[in-house]
Order: C-alpha cells, then structure tokens, then sequence
C-alpha cells in the first residue's frame, strides 16, 4: 500500500499536479511515478504540492517543478509552493498499476515484486515487454538513468529498460 498523503478535499488540485508527467518517461504522471505526494491550499491562498523524487539526485526534479508551477499557474493559482520530501523515500511501492502498464507499453519492463525495506533479495527473471519472454539477462546495472537497469532479451534481441525495484 503507498504512503501517499493525497487526501480526497484537494481531489482538483491533485487532479491538476496529475497533470505534469515525468520528462524521463513522458508516459508516466507524477501521480502514476508515484511521486506527487499530496497537495493543498494553504491558508494565505498558496497552493503547496509535495513531491519526493525517486532517488535523491533525479534531475527531473527541476523539471516537474517547473511543469507544477505553470499548471497551477494557467488555471488561476498565482502562490505555487512546490516541497520536495526525503522521507520516507520513494519506493517502486507507490507506483500505480496503471503507471506499471503503461511501463510495458512504453517498453520499459515495469518493477516486478515488492520493496522490501532492509532485507536482501533474490534476483527474479524480467519479462521482455516486447515479446513478453522472460529468457531475458541483464547488460547493465545501470540504463538510460539510474533507476532503470538494461537488460536484453535472448528471444526477440531486443534491448530494453527495466524499471528496478526500488524501496
């Protein structure tokens, strides 16, 4: 279950920062990454959304930061605060399941399995999201950014992304 803080009385402003996708994997919203937070209007009429990155040194943070201040911005809300949270760190966890299909669709292999704080895990096979097999080997621990593995199926030849389980 997420550790989201989204609460149902800023249902529109949630709506709103769901808007802003990720620049890394423009399928993905920040609410399906698993990254917005929550949202609300404080007070003195500032709109404060929080956010925690996926790893502490994502360079997508300035860019969905800048994506928040101009969808809040365009629909009226002049005080945007955007609060960028550590803890608790961003798990694979939180990520929607619609977030994991349009993953595989994208053809990025969607994380497999749960975070598991503190405990060492074994290596499960990952699915090809290409041709669905899983005769795949990693290439890389490290793809297209550090939160993506390259691996490369022995089927179909085809390289691709993983999405690593992160907790």
């Amino acid at each position: 279950m997420s550790e989201q803080i989204i609460s149902a009385d800023n249902e529109k402003l949630n709506a709103l920062a769901a808007r802003v996708n990720d620049p890394e994997i423009p399928v993905l919203s920040i609410a399906d990454l698993g990254i917005l937070r929550g949202t609300e209007q404080l007070e003195d009429g500032t709109v404060q959304v929080t956010i925690t990155p996926t790893y502490s040194g994502c360079p997508a943070m300035d860019v969905i930061t800048q994506d928040l201040y101009e969808v809040f911005q365009t629909e009226g809300y002049e005080k945007v605060d955007v609060k960028l949270v550590l803890w608790p760190a961003w798990s694979t966890d939180w990520m929607s399941e619609d977030g994991k299909r349009k993953l595989s669709e994208y053809g990025i292999a969607p994380p497999t399995g749960t975070g598991h704080r503190g405990r060492i895990t074994l290596g499960m096979s990952v699915k090809c999201p290409r041709c669905h097999s899983l005769n795949t080997k990693e290439l890389s621990r490290f793809g297209s950014t550090a939160c993506k593995a390259l691996y490369s199926c022995n089927d179909c030849l085809e390289p691709f992304d993983y999405f690593k389980v992160l907790s």
